[in-house]
């Protein structure tokens, strides 16, 4: 007899699951965040950045209370405070760096200026002052000029060890200065030392005075290698009794007197 034609076989229940199909899996069920949580987070990151805030910008306890200025010789510690203009008591985090710099670099004397802030009540400015190399002489006042042209300090008496330029005007704008430091900014240690006085009639008859009497006729600044040369074999020549003049303004043709 068929399986079918029997009363209570297993057959093909028509309403009965698939056993080749494999059953759906459940989905998690999604928990709804818990209000009161995401709350408290929020309050909690909320007060951390607004006791930062307090702290960096409102509190006393990282305010400017030292202010350390090194590199300065020429001009005052009074001096570079006057012109960095920071408040002691003024937030640590406020002070604009930049801004601060700007103001130190308005000081005649200095040529860069470097600002940092040293937490946690630390500001410390490092100036890099000019550096004289020539001496100019105004009526009675003596300006000591770097190599871009701008006097850095003036005084009453000559000082020691820069060589006096001899030039009509004195100022940043003159090319004959102009000249004359970029030839004296040129020179190697072993002529530098030897150079008393440059004169600068005009920028083509630049002159230097040695110490022992010797006038190079330098002429134009150009050229400064070859003229060196020249000069490193002359000089060091010895004897070199009765020579006054060295002209190497024409390096093809140069001539003693």
């Amino acid at each position: 007899m068929e399986a079918e034609d029997v009363p209570g076989a297993v057959g093909t229940d028509p309403g009965a699951p698939d056993a080749d199909v494999p059953a759906r899996p459940s989905r998690p069920v999604r928990r709804r965040p818990n209000r009161w949580k995401v709350l408290f987070v929020g309050l909690f990151v909320a007060g951390v950045l607004g006791t930062a805030t307090w702290v960096l910008l409102g509190s006393r306890l990282l305010v400017v209370r030292h202010i350390d200025v090194t590199g300065e010789r020429l001009v005052s510690r009074e001096e570079v405070l006057a012109a960095a203009r920071v408040r002691l008591g003024e937030p640590l985090a406020r002070l604009d760096t930049g801004v601060v710099r700007d103001r130190v670099e308005t000081v005649q004397a200095v040529e860069t200026a470097h600002v940092e802030r040293r937490w946690p009540t630390t500001v410390r400015i490092v100036v890099r002052e000019r550096t004289p190399i020539v001496v100019a002489q105004r009526g009675n006042r003596y300006l000591q000029i770097d190599r871009y042209g701008v006097t850095v300090v003036t005084s009453a008496a000559r000082p020691r060890g820069l060589p006096v330029i001899d030039v009509a005007n004195p100022t940043q704008s003159d090319p004959a200065l102009r000249a004359g430091l970029s030839v004296v900014q040129g020179l190697p240690s072993w002529l530098g030392r030897q150079v008393v006085g440059v004169d600068v009639p005009s920028t083509e008859a630049v002159s230097l005075r040695l110490a022992d009497g010797v006038t190079v006729v330098w002429g134009a600044a150009e050229r400064g290698p070859e003229k060196l040369r020249l000069l490193h074999g002359l000089l060091g020549a010895s004897p070199r009794r009765g020579v006054q003049t060295i002209d190497v303004s024409s390096p093809e043709v140069v001539t003693t007197k």
